[in-house]
């Protein structure tokens, strides 16, 4: 039985993390899936917001068409920013996967009433980090299907 992959329909995605060794074991983990052009990085709740809705220095950046979010964030939590996009009709349909450090059940629930598309929790060892990326990554880079038009204008 074939399956038909899906690499067209996510073309950028959206790492909001603070912590720069993170920051660089993602880019580790796309470099080793061939997809290092796809991740863009922000380091805080404010500059995803900007991001998001394209404000200066981010005026020419692709919306992303997956959002990977750690929940500790400084400045507005994670929730917070999850909140605010799931509320906001040209955002609301991006894919969020939180990508958080917790596993306490409190932080798995309220994720997902606020409508967060998935919970992962970051291994703390390098070869188990690589391969829950990479895993998740086959998953919504391939086999995922999101809405084509999310609700933002065609200008990408």
């Amino acid at each position: 039985m074939s399956m038909k992959r899906n690499s067209e329909v996510i073309k950028h995605i959206l790492l909001v993390e603070d912590t720069p060794s993170y920051q660089d074991l993602m880019l580790v983990a796309f470099e080793e899936n061939n997809i290092p052009d796809k991740l863009h990085i922000v380091e805080n709740g404010e500059e995803a917001l900007k991001f998001l809705r394209r404000e200066s220095p981010y005026t020419n950046v692709p919306i992303p068409d997956l959002i990977l979010l750690d929940l500790d964030l400084p400045g507005i939590h994670g929730y917070e920013l999850l909140k605010t996009i799931k509320q906001d009709e040209q955002l609301k349909l991006i894919p969020v996967i939180i990508f958080t450090s917790s596993t306490q059940q409190k932080d798995i629930l309220q994720s997902y009433e606020l409508q967060a598309n998935c919970y992962l929790s970051k291994p703390y060892e390098f070869e188990d980090f690589l391969v829950l990326v990479q895993t998740s990554l086959n998953f919504w880079l391939h086999f995922s299907q999101i809405p084509k038009n999310r609700g933002y204008p065609e200008s990408r």
